[in-house]
């Protein structure tokens, strides 16, 4: 199969890149190259005749069909969005243009590359979302996000996102383009670019700096390791049915300070201090809007598609750990980039 991924130099998409790339599909990777975007993420499929590149906006229409015309996919992953939340609430600009313009942009080259290709049934469009867009989740574990939950973003992010989901649905359901799409809860792994929780926490920790944890760190999240997600993603795309949608989660929930004080632990054993690292633990002023609990029902990828998350949270954990204390040389890179390192949605 040949794919048109977007997005595909940032955290989850070139895990999807290179897991596609090994299982023997062609893939073209359309990539804006942002500021979260790291090509040394993709140099392990660089070099192979299967991988091709393309910087192009997501919001260029003409570059969008040059592509296509170029490259003649048989799907699309379509990945490529503004993703953090705290950016969102400082600059919510950016996130319309390129979750909501950008997606549409998207949607109509598909649609325009399909319909001249004679509309062929194997052709696919996958819409990579959020579990953000469902809104927060009450503090009980039978409670949890099916992809029936009625929408009800809280942040610029989740908003767009949300926003973008509908415009794949009605594209699907307008003009019949081949759709299937994907709300994923956290990820976390190799490659995450610094300024999420995890890659904060570990690289905060080695600099012997204050590790800050929102409110008294008591939000939830299923935490999604990025590979076990991109496995999820190919597994959607190849078997998923025409406009269904299919929730993917890590069946990992755990309130943020858990997960603090576990990647303390590990890197107390890992990269041992002359004190606990739990000790540079700070817990500062809350994100404005915070949504309490995300925690996703996998019943339907499960029963339909045969799909698990094969990755536990303290395997993936000591996983993540690993990576970052033995690619020093990555992060380091990152660390001039804007906002990196610094308190965002504060306002």
């Amino acid at each position: 199969m040949r794919i048109l991924v977007t997005g595909g130099a940032g955290f989850i998409g070139s895990a999807v890149v290179r897991l596609a790339v090994s299982r023997g599909h062609a893939v073209v990777n359309v990539d804006k190259l942002t500021y979260a975007a790291c090509e040394a993420n993709l140099a392990s499929v660089a070099g192979s005749p299967s991988y091709a590149f393309a910087q192009v906006d997501i919001c260029d229409r003409a570059g969008l069909d040059a592509v296509f015309a170029q490259h003649a996919p048989d799907a699309v992953m379509h990945l490529a969005a503004e993703n953090h939340v705290d950016r969102s609430i400082d600059g919510p600009g950016d996130f319309i243009e390129t979750n909501i313009t950008g997606t549409y942009t998207m949607l109509e080259a598909a649609r325009a590359y399909w319909t001249k290709a004679g509309k062929p049934e194997a052709f696919r469009f996958h819409h990579i979302s959020t579990d953000e867009v469902f809104g927060s989740l009450p503090d009980d574990p039978e409670v949890m996000f099916t992809e029936d939950t009625g929408y009800d973003p809280r942040s610029p992010y989740s908003a767009s996102k949300a926003a973008s989901d509908h415009l794949v649905s009605a594209w699907h359901h307008t003009y019949g383009l081949p759709v299937v799409m994907t709300n994923c809860s956290n990820n976390y792994g190799p490659f995450h670019f610094p300024e999420k929780l995890i890659p904060v926490v570990i690289l905060r920790a080695l600099a012997g700096e204050e590790i800050p944890v929102y409110g008294q760190g008591q939000n939830v999240r299923d935490w999604l390791f990025v590979e076990d997600h991109a496995d999820a993603l190919l597994t959607v795309l190849e078997k998923g049915a025409l406009g269904r949608t299919y929730n993917i989660g890590g069946e990992n929930e755990a309130k943020n300070i858990d997960i603090v004080r576990s990647i303390c632990a590990i890197l107390d054993a890992k990269r041992p201090k002359n004190h606990p690292y739990a000790d540079q633990i700070a817990f500062v002023t809350d994100r404005p809007g915070h949504d309490m609990r995300y925690a996703i029902d996998p019943t339907r990828i499960r029963d339909e598609l045969g799909w698990r998350p094969s990755v536990t949270l303290q395997e993936g954990l000591e996983r993540t750990v690993d990576w970052y204390l033995e690619n020093e040389d990555w992060w380091r890179a990152l660390q001039g980039r804007d906002g990196v390192g610094k308190r965002l949605g504060a306002a």
